[in-house]
């Protein structure tokens, strides 16, 4: 009997230690998620984030510590030579995210015939690395904002660039231009290609400043006012050879050039430091512009100038891996690349 008793009193103890173990774990959950509610009220401060109503709210925090819980389990693992970070997309879903910024239509691209001059060829003698910023070649990054029109903005860049080099010059021109005024196969914020850029600024007879004619991130009705004030032209543009890291090299070893690459995934999305090795594949959907290359750590990059802002990445720049096995390279980039001539 006294054995009975010994037992009987241990359960209570036992009950009431089980029960206090349940409290402390949900009392956990409840500070981990006032936490997370917590950053993404800073979150929301900082990127200046106002919701239309309290369901929209719930549904953005839903997305918002889902992404944070992957960007922080990523990171805490350790096994790739890149970060991600918390930015401004972070919000947003996956398919959101590309759908509002990643316009570059690559699959128009194959019922349109490419140039097969590239003046480059014959280059032998590259060098080992290779910076435009550092020349005085590129334009502080700017931001595309919810338009699509990546495409207008890797013109742009590469258009500066070549500017620069033969002029001495360099000057913000005007994507917005593009945006309204190049409206035979590009359609704006709905998307384009680079070629087709760069042929409305052929036969425009040059294209205007950024300070003439401002950015305002929407699909706008040309200014011919505006747009008749040419302060940059070129006198044509070149297709690099299809699936060559090495031609592309030459390419950007003599001015920055505009790349097209596949920058749907998640990692693309978050990406905040270091060299980019994240898998992607070749649905080309984002224009961008290489505007140099070089080493780190043993591991050869492409430098990369992005439109979404200073807060995306290196201060708005990524470095991807370059010379990789396929001969796509790194999420297709060595598989549309084009730059203008003058």
């Amino acid at each position: 009997m006294a054995f009975k008793i010994q037992s009987h009193n241990l359960l209570l103890p036992l009950a009431l230690l089980f029960l206090g173990l349940l409290a402390f774990q949900a009392s956990s959950r409840t500070l981990q998620e006032a936490s997370m509610e917590e950053r993404h009220e800073q979150w929301m401060v900082r990127y200046g984030r106002v919701y239309k109503d309290p369901e929209e709210k719930e549904k953005r925090f839903k997305i918002f510590k889902q992404n944070v819980e992957y960007i922080e389990g990523f990171n805490s693992a350790g096994t790739k030579p890149y970060k991600l970070g918390i930015n401004q997309f972070a919000d947003l879903s996956n398919e959101e995210f590309t759908a509002s910024r990643n316009r570059f239509k690559g699959h128009m691209c194959s019922s349109i015939s490419r140039t097969t001059s590239f003046k480059y060829a014959n280059v032998t003698d590259v060098p080992s690395s290779v910076d435009w910023r550092n020349q005085g070649a590129v334009t502080p990054v700017k931001n595309q904002g919810q338009c699509g029109c990546c495409w207008a903005f890797s013109a742009i860049a590469a258009t500066e660039g070549i500017t620069k080099l033969s002029t001495g010059k360099l000057i913000s021109l005007s994507e917005q231009e593009l945006v309204d005024c190049d409206t035979g196969v590009d359609q704006g914020c709905e998307g384009g290609l680079m070629d087709d850029a760069f042929k409305f600024i052929i036969k425009n007879k040059g294209i205007t400043s950024e300070a003439n004619y401002p950015y305002k991130g929407v699909d706008g009705t040309c200014s011919a006012n505006e747009e008749a004030n040419h302060v940059a032209t070129i006198d044509g543009y070149e297709d690099v050879p299809a699936n060559s890291e090495q031609a592309l090299q030459k390419a950007v070893a003599n001015q920055p050039v505009s790349v097209a690459i596949d920058a749907s995934g998640s990692d693309f999305q978050f990406y905040s430091s270091g060299i980019f090795t994240g898998s992607c594949g070749t649905e080309l959907d984002h224009g961008v512009t290489a505007v140099g290359y070089g080493v780190s750590d043993d591991t050869e990059y492409w430098l990369v100038k992005n439109s979404w802002g200073t807060e995306w990445g290196e201060e708005g720049y990524i470095r991807m891996q370059r010379n990789v096995k396929a001969q796509e390279g790194l999420c297709g980039i060595a598989m549309q690349a084009s730059y203008p001539t003058a």
